[in-house]
Order: C-alpha cells, then sequence, then structure tokens
C-alpha cells in the first residue's frame, strides 16, 4: 500500500467487452484509490482523443498508466508509455485480452488485477515497432488479417465464436498469397496462406500463432504458414490454441531483428487494431516497455 499519493491515470474504454470496460473500471477505481493512488481517470471520445489525452498523463509525469479494456486498450496504451519510464498496467476487460494473458494478470477478476497494479511489480519487455506504431502481440498478415477484417463488420456472435465463423466464411475463396519478406536483410519470395510476425506468442484470445516467441529477447517471430487444403486448414485451426501446430510441415519459423512484409490486397492488424496496407516493415524496440505484472 502506498504511503504517500502516487500519481497514475486510468484509461478505460467503456465499450470494452460488451460494457465490462466500465464495469471494470467501476470495480477497480476505489480499489486503487483506497491504497492510497492519487487516480487521474481517462475517457476520450474516440481513440484519438483516448490516445493524446494519455500522452498528456504520460509527459505530466504519472507513474502508470493503467488501461481498462481488451488489447485494443492496451496497443493505445503502449503507444502512449513505449520508452519512457512510465509503466503500463492493465484491468483485462475486452475480448482476446492477450496481453493480460502474457502477464498471468486475472483477466475475469478486476479487483485481483487491480492488486496486481497495487502490488507496483514491474517487467521490462520488447515492443514490435511498424513505422511509429508500436504493437504487442502479434501482426497477422494474410488469412489471419483477412479473416479480421470480416470479423471487424460482423456484429453477431460476439467473442471467439465471431472469429471461428468468419474464418469458415473466408475459407470458401481463400486462396495463397504470393508474399515478399525481406528477414533480416535476406529477400524470400514464397507463397504462403499468412504470415504472422509476433512480439509474443498469442493473438486472438489464445490463439497460439507464434508459439515460442519470448517477450524480452530482442528478437520478432516470424510464422510462416506456406499453402495447405482448406480440409487441412480447418484441422490445423484447433492446434493454434495448444501451440501443437509448430509440428505441421508447412509450418516455417524464423526469429529476427527486423521484417518487411509484403503481399497483394492484405490489410494488416497487430493487437487486434487495423494498422495499415502491405508492404510494413517490423523491427523489435528492445526493452521499450515497463509493464505492472
Amino acid at each position: 500500500m502506498a504511503s504517500t499519493a502516487r500519481r497514475i491515470a486510468l484509461l478505460t474504454n467503456p465499450t470494452a467487452g460488451k460494457g465490462r470496460g466500465a464495469r471494470a473500471r467501476d470495480i477497480a477505481l476505489p480499489r486503487l484509490r483506497e491504497a492510497g493512488f492519487d487516480v487521474r481517470t481517462i475517457e476520450g471520445r474516440d481513440a484519438d482523443e483516448a490516445h493524446q489525452l494519455a500522452k498528456q498523463a504520460v509527459a505530466g509525469g504519472i507513474e502508470a498508466l493503467v488501461v481498462c479494456g481488451g488489447d485494443g486498450a492496451a496497443h493505445l496504451g503502449a503507444q502512449a508509455v513505449a520508452g519512457t519510464d512510465t509503466a503500463l498496467g492493465l484491468i483485462p476487460a475486452g475480448t482476446g485480452n492477450d496481453v493480460a494473458r502474457y502477464f498471468d494478470i486475472p483477466r475475469r477478476d478486476p479487483a485481483a488485477a487491480a492488486d496486481v497494479v497495487i502490488a507496483s511489480r514491474t517487467r521490462t519487455v520488447d515492443l514490435a515497432r511498424a513505422g511509429a506504431t508500436y504493437f504487442i502481440t502479434v501482426l497477422a498478415a494474410g488469412f489471419d488479417a483477412v479473416v479480421n477484417e470480416r470479423a471487424n463488420e460482423m456484429t453477431w456472435p460476439k467473442g471467439q465464436m465471431r472469429y471461428n465463423l468468419a474464418t469458415l466464411a473466408e475459407l470458401r475463396t481463400f486462396e495463397p498469397l504470393a508474399y515478399t519478406l525481406e528477414l533480416d536483410g535476406v529477400t524470400h519470395r514464397l507463397d504462403a496462406m499468412l504470415v504472422a510476425v509476433g512480439n509474443g506468442p498469442s493473438f486472438g484470445g489464445g490463439l497460439r500463432i507464434t508459439e515460442g516467441a519470448v517477450l524480452d529477447d530482442g528478437l520478432i517471430d516470424v510464422v510462416i504458414i506456406k499453402p495447405m487444403s482448406k480440409l487441412d486448414l480447418i484441422r490445423t485451426y484447433p492446434k493454434l490454441f495448444k501451440g501443437t501446430h509448430t509440428s505441421h510441415p508447412q509450418y516455417e519459423h524464423h526469429r529476427v531483428r527486423r521484417v518487411t512484409v509484403a503481399a497483394s490486397g492484405i490489410v494488416a492488424y497487430a493487437d487486434g487494431e487495423r494498422l495499415g496496407a502491405l508492404p510494413l516493415t517490423v523491427e523489435c524496440a528492445p526493452g521499450a516497455l515497463k509493464v505492472i505484472a
């Protein structure tokens, strides 16, 4: 428990997880204040305003920026604190919550997550950077990105099932893509179902596509799933939740400091957020993020 008031900001996405963001905030906020923290609450009208408010809070010298929401909220928070001494705290309240999974933060108990913030133990980890944008989890740049595009257009169902249905819908017409990859300066041209660039091991609510990725090794993990039949892809999909897809003969894994991914017609996603059209260059930003965990 803090003996004097320590200044932190609590950034909330009130719509995260069908309103769980606001409910989680209402549980966490009094607990943090009772522990002696001086808490400034932030809630932008949109992501751009929330980002600006978060950056202003960080510039004002807060000890931690605590985000209440899902991976999108963590993504926004990372943009504000990357490369600073301000720590990122997490009150999980989204659908996937992969960032919280990385750090074993309670995903269904906002009070317990607030207690992690109160304990204030920190860990320094890497971020991945694409241009001026950082990400914590995985950049999807293939079939997985197409699925993400479709899922974002769907209003039903919620949660992981929406991605499962989007996957089945896209399988009907999806064909392997022609990629050009530059891995630490070495060019590779190949056809693949997807290319994923991971700072951490999972995305999409526990899909361990970049199984084995380490958050503080100074490297990013590039996974290539080479062409396979649609039936084989359906059979392989459940293995992603356990990370056992790594034994598939069409799986390929590289660890690099920098990768450029190019393919026609693909919009990449990272931390579940729309990042931009390929080509994109991603590099490791070692030790760029301090996390309360």
